[in-house]
């Protein structure tokens, strides 16, 4: 028998709302999804509809935003950095922390494939298009300062994730050998007031990638995969916060009788409880069983193309971007402690929630969703009342002739994904987010107390 089960209608009436109240405001969002009443999108919030605001660098109205929030661009794709030499292309993941100046560092992933070679050493493999730079941000200012390349020499940088000893964790979203039997898709450290080392930390496993999440207080590093089936991972270092000393990756199961378990059409509200089995190869070579075909047939859980990850409320959370009855989108929420997991949210209709991808979670309480999908492409926030409602809307169009002092080509960029959103951690005034193309990053800030972000 299944251990995945449904709840419904917890929370009626006036002694619902009382005790929802009493809740942290992620548990109370669980609550309200898991109601009775189905959830839809709010066609606006507490912040306002969304009109077009002209980008503070550039002139232009590249987003639209509510009233009183404002945004500046920076880091462009062919932009100069520190070292004269190009900004790269494809942002994607990042990851913010607080220097010891008190200045903000931004690490950012550039998912570029190819072998083309390396934009900077170290280099994993000199010949490999990816990697990271960092960025610093003066939040006080309001500022950009400088770029500079922090890791070359791999291939198609998704997400990734922050370490609480404060380096950021970059993640290859793909399992390609270069011309010369370099094998990639691994996950690499890039310390944020540095460059990493470029070695693979190979033992936390080798596939596709997307992002990562670590419970502060074991030291474990939980990690998504983008494939279907996908696999949930964690990474039990034998040296907490030395993840090069190595240490045992291991893939979810859910109780079904030793039988593995498919996620990938289950609603809001869904319950399971979890276990975990071990890889034994996870640095497979080609032609050997991938990690999560490994773990099912140990009955490992699957899922439905797992991105984005993060840790909040001691709690893990995890994007399926096409899991659902709707094929939409799932948020699962894993709580270490208990071993239980749930649905949080999954997504009715595209009109609602259009396939999540990176998610982000405010210091006010809510939540930041990136979409993936087709057409308009929005930042979203997910309040602690359950509700979903346009937070941004990316406008970008580079007119004919472009824009002065850009590599842009002249078109329409409408329907770019957005990546990596991510608040300064100094005080939460700062949003940032990229738009993967033309390759931009935005830092947006405004009057957040008004509604849940």
């Amino acid at each position: 028998m299944s251990h995945a089960t449904t709840r419904r209608g917890i929370l009626k009436g006036s002694a619902g709302l009382a005790a929802l109240a009493a809740l942290g405001p992620l548990e109370a969002l669980g609550a309200r999804s898991a109601g009775a009443a189905p959830l839809s999108k709010a066609t606006t919030s507490a912040y306002g509809p969304l009109a077009p605001v002209k980008d503070q660098a550039t002139g232009l109205p590249l987003l639209a935003l509510p009233k009183g929030f404002e945004y500046l661009s920076y880091g462009w794709t062919g932009d100069l950095m520190a070292n004269g030499n190009p900004t790269p292309g494809s942002h994607d993941g990042m990851g913010a922390f607080r220097r010891a100046d008190g200045k903000v560092a931004i690490v950012r992933n550039h998912e570029r494939g190819g072998f083309g070679g390396a934009f900077t050493t170290p280099a994993y493999n000199p010949n490999a298009a990816g990697g990271t730079t960092t960025l610093t941000f003066d939040a006080d200012a309001g500022q950009f300062l400088e770029t500079v390349p922090s890791l070359g020499g791999t291939i198609r940088n998704c997400a990734g994730g922050t370490t609480p000893w404060g380096s950021w964790l970059t993640c290859e979203e793909t399992t390609d050998v270069a011309p010369d039997g370099t094998r990639h898709g691994y996950v690499f450290e890039v310390p944020h007031d540095g460059v990493g080392t470029g070695e693979a930390l190979r033992e936390m496993g080798r596939f596709s990638h997307e992002a990562t999440c670590n419970d502060p207080n074991t030291g474990i590093v939980y990690l998504t995969e983008d494939a279907t089936p996908s696999g949930l991972f964690r990474f039990i270092p034998t040296t907490p916060g030395r993840l090069a000393d190595g240490g045992r990756l291991q893939m979810m199961e859910i109780e079904n009788g030793g039988v593995s378990y498919s996620t990938y059409t289950d609603p809001t509200g869904t319950e399971y409880r979890t276990g975990w089995v071990d890889i034994d190869n996870p640095d497979y070579a080609p032609g050997e069983l991938r990690p999560v075909i490994q773990g099912q047939l140990k009955g490992g859980a699957v899922f439905r193309r797992l991105e984005g990850a993060w840790w909040g409320n001691d709690r893990a959370y995890f994007v399926s971007t096409n899991g659902g009855p709707a094929g939409q989108g799932q948020i699962f929420e894993y709580d270490p402690r208990s071993e239980y997991m749930r649905i949080l949210y999954a997504s009715p209709a595209a009109s609602v929630l259009n396939n999540p991808d990176n998610l982000c979670v405010s210091p006010r309480g809510g939540i930041v969703l990136c979409e993936d999908g087709s057409g308009q492409e929005f930042l979203h926030g997910l309040t602690t009342d359950g509700e979903v409602f346009p937070f941004a809307l990316n406008t970008v169009v580079i007119p004919e002739g472009g824009v002065p002092g850009k590599a842009a080509a002249p078109r329409d960029y409408t329907g770019s994904e957005w990546a990596g959103s991510v608040f300064e951690p100094k005080n939460g005034n700062w949003l940032f987010a990229n738009l993967q193309s033309p390759g931009i990053t935005f830092a947006i800030t405004g009057p957040w107390q008004r509604g849940a972000l």
